[in-house]
């Protein structure tokens, strides 16, 4: 009688050890994700918050012109998934092989805005002023996404009377230099460094909008830029990659981009 009471109580003791076992740790991943620079702020929160629905999964991004992240995927660069800030360079992707053409879609919008520094030492009042002799302009290189649509700003106000047809070389003789992504313009203008520059509205964040002033481009002369996302066809974590690509198009992925100034594209 002992020893079964013995017994059973050795099978008591390990059952409660086993159901005291802490539960296993997911095994831990890095998500790799290629961005626009203009996404910087909206996709680090968004980066947060699919951390929290995927424990163990660490996501690692690298934000840079859209042009540059295009020439790492063709290089061959590991990536799991791809958002650019045109339609250009995802057909770049594209084109090799990174990409499935189908699995690209465009997930939001974004407009141009002028900026100056606060204290405005040219003191621009309206966009005519960017023509001005000796005035210090910056501007993204026409292969950044940006860069080329400011260019597409300066083609159509030639043609509007209020600007009249010179209009475009005169304000490029002001460029002092081109910057290799829209950022880097952004932090020019910021520290004075540049008496203006043409950024993405979504770049004057609330953290750095008393460091400049704007002027609004009108809608007739803006340029609207398309976003497209995708997950990279050779991506090792195809999963986690589709699953990231579905919360940026999600209401909740929608609202924090929004919530970042930038047009929600996803149709409900």
């Amino acid at each position: 009688m002992r020893s079964k009471f013995i017994s059973l109580l050795l099978f008591v003791i390990l059952l409660t050890s086993a159901c005291a076992l802490p539960a296993e740790k997911p095994e831990p991943k890095t998500l790799t994700v290629l961005a626009a620079a203009s996404l910087t702020e909206s996709f680090t929160e968004l980066g947060k918050v699919f951390e929290a629905q995927n424990p163990g999964v660490t996501v690692s991004f690298n934000f840079a012109g859209s042009q540059q992240l295009a020439q790492q995927l063709d290089q061959g660069a590991p990536a799991d998934v791809f958002a650019s800030a045109s339609q250009k360079y995802m057909e770049a992707a594209v084109t090799s092989k990174r990409v499935d053409q189908d699995d690209a879609k465009v997930f939001v919008k974004n407009r141009l805005v002028v900026i100056f520094p606060q204290n405005n030492p040219a003191g621009l009042q309206e966009l005519k002023n960017l023509m001005n002799p000796g005035l210090k302009l910056v501007l993204a290189d026409k292969a950044v996404p940006v860069g080329q649509y400011s260019l597409d700003f300066l083609d159509k106000a030639i043609s509007d009377p209020d600007f009249g047809p010179q209009f475009k070389d005169n304000l490029l003789k002001n460029v002092v230099s081109y910057e290799n992504n829209v950022k880097s313009v952004f932090t020019k203008v910021a520290l004075g460094e540049a008496d203006a520059g043409i950024v993405y509205v979504t770049d004057i964040t609330p953290g750095a909008a008393d460091k400049v002033g704007k002027l609004d481009i009108p809608d007739a002369l803006n340029t609207i830029a398309s976003y497209p996302i995708a997950p990279i066809a050779d991506s090792e974590k195809a999963d986690l990659a589709k699953a990231f690509v579905a919360l940026i198009l999600s209401s909740e992925g929608q609202q924090i981009m929004e919530k970042y100034g930038f047009i929600s594209a996803v149709s409900d």
